[in-house]
């Protein structure tokens, strides 16, 4: 009997429904929410409003494009954590009615989890796509920058992760310093493919082990903007895409570095990028050009699957489901990640 799994992605300004079945994944739709950029980032209470309004038609639009009716549902996969709490409950009532409704079973899914398993999904730029246990991945997103290990579906281990800022809040704030709008990083990733990557030189961390840290560099910038700005009030519009490509070659480096690391620590050749700052270009280049030069199988998902969506909340929900590993409905959101 073919499974068929729903599922739901409202952790953050995305509101997103997706249907799997068997592991392919047939429909993954996504409602925007673009009223956060006046702003200059998420505000919370506008976000539970969008998507009260934007979950019953983007799961219809989902069942429709999958062409599978509801009564064919096997269970209903949500984002549990981590995320904004007025924004996963939205996802988590209404998972959990529809759940109830149906008599079928009920999955919570961790964000980062998901994150992970959209390498399963396949169709990335490397085909056939979909690597084999164990693998190490990267994940790098807004909030979280992590290195776990990947032994399979559900034995995911983290080894590194970020002391301070994660690698997206570092492009964002940036951005914000060089006065671009919100949100910045994907701004950042524009200007700095017409830039000079090796004209302005910004500091490396020094962290032991396989953590991160974005602090240092965040004040390096900073104080750099600063001082070359009171030399010359229009230094940032003469030279942004130089310092934009600068910028970026160091976020880039420093989450390589460790990568590499990594790899050579655990003798795992099989590497994966996840998150939202996946679908930067600039990473995702200097990831594929490392993996060549180390002999790396180099996996990366399809771009709409790098961002929130729900199509790795309804594929980590078919492995979920084939544990028979379902949660009751008295389950409730956090706002914090626990592996």
């Amino acid at each position: 009997m073919a499974i068929s799994i729903l599922g739901i992605e409202s952790s953050c300004d995305e509101t997103a429904a997706a249907v799997c079945r068997d592991g392919k994944i047939l429909s993954n739709m996504i409602a925007s929410q673009d009223i956060h950029a006046r702003y200059g980032g998420v505000v919370p209470e506008l976000a539970s409003r969008a998507h009260l309004q934007n979950i019953f038609p983007v799961v219809d639009q989902a069942l429709m494009n999958a062409d599978i009716p509801l009564s064919e549902i096997n269970a209903v996969a949500f984002t549990q954590a981590p995320g904004l709490i007025g924004s996963l409950l939205v996802g988590a009532q209404f998972a959990k009615s529809l759940a109830f409704s149906l008599n079928i079973p009920l999955i919570a899914v961790q964000h980062m989890q998901a994150h992970v398993l959209a390498n399963l999904i396949g169709g990335g730029e490397n085909p056939p796509g979909v690597p084999s246990f164990p693998f190490l991945c990267l994940t790098v997103s807004g909030g979280h920058t992590q290195i776990v290990v990947c032994e399979s579906p559900a034995k995911i281990e983290v080894i590194g992760e970020t002391t301070d800022d994660a690698a997206g809040e570092a492009f964002d704030k940036s951005a914000k310093l060089l006065g671009l709008p919100y949100p910045g990083g994907p701004l950042i990733d524009r200007y700095a493919s017409d830039g000079n990557a090796t004209r302005f030189k910004f500091p490396e961390p020094q962290i032991p082990g396989l953590n991160f840290s974005f602090s240092g560099l965040k004040t390096a910038i900073l104080y750099f903007i600063q001082n070359e700005k009171a030399k010359d009030p229009e230094f940032v519009e003469k030279n942004l895409a130089d310092i934009c490509a600068s910028i970026q070659s160091r976020i880039v480096s420093i989450l390589l570095n460790k990568l590499s690391k990594a790899s050579a620590q655990t003798g795992i050749k099989n590497l994966c990028l996840a998150g939202g700052v996946a679908a930067n270009r600039g990473l995702r280049k200097a990831f594929e050009d490392t993996g060549r030069t180390l002999g790396w199988k180099t996996f990366i998902p399809k771009m709409e699957y790098c961002t929130d969506n729900a199509a790795m909340i309804a594929m980590t929900g078919y492995y979920k489901y084939l544990d028979q590993s379902f949660s009751p409905l008295s389950v409730t959101v956090s706002a914090r990640a626990s592996w």
